[in-house]
């Protein structure tokens, strides 16, 4: 083999490539700062594909079009997180026991008296307007005590039913369903703040992976100068990097060391760190008294409130008018008797909203959800703790990568249109 003649001819393509880089400077120094910009731009595009429209856009049936991975799958993922919180995370009955029952008809005193006052002048005025009206206003103050004596056991055996079987009157799990899926948004703000720095992680590897691609890209394209080597690597760098990226998220689950050097997943090892944040918004926006409350008497089980609260005042109203009911229903008539019962349950249902605001701050330091929550995240395993964000996009993973390769490969021909 003739080695100097092969060394020569070596050299000589060599000084062939630096001249035509010298002579191509500017444009061979952008090849990779491009690769370099699709790779991140390319990442920038998959994060707002998981995230946005809210609502799908282009042609419906979905022929052609898109919507964020998040708020079209907000169901699917609003159950997902329910099903992680009620599993693995709290228990409904141990948050409801958390909440003392005289503490609360404490806190309610002063609205329960005012709601009661309110309650007994409107069935007065509207079932007895006569004897209402009529009668001095010491005989209409006792029949106000009255009540006002009623409410707070009425309250209290409510609670206690409540307390018994939590499960049977409020459906946490669609609680949370509901509020998510109505309010997208807000599924997206709770996956963007856990993922916050995974997705700026994301990112920033596509701008690393890029470049580093970009540089081979260049080596290629002054050996063999094709015209198809641009697109191709442009679809390339989208491809690759996007699935390296989303690989270094979550794997590997368990820590590994490599050459002295701890390797593990960046979402799997912020495991603390997102329990706070996911467990703070939860608290904030989602497991709130006022959102448990609107559950107990609007959500799936509530007739069964309704039930249990006309029970209730029907023994109270009962025990309240004593020998003089049949007087009572006599004057009224058993339907316009059942009517008032009827009244005064939906009266009840109506004002306990109103009066519960009064307890919120307390409900909020008993149940301490926050800790509840992040304490119990932090006892997850990296299988579990993973399945909180990776549903965000991992039945889309390879349309968003295709995305990715799709925008690099634009790129790339853009590239050939101004170099050529």
């Amino acid at each position: 083999m003739n080695w100097p003649a092969i060394t020569a001819a070596f050299q000589a393509q060599l000084w062939s490539w630096v001249a035509e880089f010298q002579a191509h400077r500017w444009t061979y120094l952008s090849m990779p700062l491009i690769a370099a910009m699709t790779g991140y731009f390319s990442k920038m595009l998959a994060v707002e594909m998981i995230f946005r429209p809210l609502d799908f856009i282009g042609i419906k049936p979905p022929y052609l079009g898109w919507q964020g991975v998040v708020p079209r799958k907000a169901e699917k993922m609003a159950g997902i997180a329910a099903d992680l919180l009620l599993g693995r995370l709290i228990k409904p009955e141990e948050l409801i026991g958390r909440l003392d029952p005289e503490r609360m008809l404490k806190e309610l005193e002063r609205p329960l008296l005012q709601a009661s006052t309110e309650l007994m002048r409107e069935v007065g005025e509207r079932f007895l307007p006569a004897v209402w009206n009529n009668a001095p206003n010491f005989a209409r103050q006792a029949m106000i005590r009255r009540l006002q004596a009623e409410i707070p056991a009425i309250t209290r055996q409510f609670w206690e039913d409540l307390r018994k079987d939590p499960s049977n009157y409020i459906d946490i799990r669609h609680m949370m369903v509901s509020n998510l899926v109505k309010d997208r948004a807000l599924l997206n703000q709770i996956l963007k703040k856990v993922g916050s720095k995974e997705f700026t992680f994301f990112r920033t590897a596509g701008l690393a992976f890029g470049l580093v691609l970009g540089v081979v890209q260049l080596a290629c394209w002054m050996i063999w100068h094709r015209p198809w080597l641009l697109p191709a690597f442009g679809a390339f760098i989208g491809l690759v990097s996007d699935w390296i990226a989303l690989q270094m998220l979550f794997r590997p689950l368990v820590p590994v060391k490599i050459l002295g050097i701890r390797f593990q997943g960046l979402f799997i090892s912020r495991q603390k760190e997102v329990a706070r944040d996911y467990a703070a918004i939860i608290a904030k926006q989602l497991l709130t008294p006022a959102n448990m409350i609107e559950e107990v008497l609007r959500g799936s089980f509530a007739d069964r409130v309704a039930d249990l609260t006309q029970r209730h005042i029907t023994q109270a109203t009962d025990d309240g008018l004593g020998i003089a009911k049949p007087l009572v229903v006599y004057a009224l008539g058993t339907e316009r008797f059942q009517e008032m019962r009827q009244f005064m349950v939906s009266r009840m249902l109506e004002l306990i909203p109103e009066a519960s605001r009064h307890i919120e701050k307390y409900a909020m330091d008993a149940l301490d959800i926050n800790n509840t929550i992040a304490a119990a995240m932090e006892r997850l395993t990296p299988e579990e703790f993973e399945g909180m964000l990776r549903p965000a996009f991992k039945e889309d993973e390879k349309t968003l990568v295709l995305a990715g390769a799709a925008l690099g490969f634009l790129i790339g021909e853009l590239q050939v249109h101004l170099m050529l």
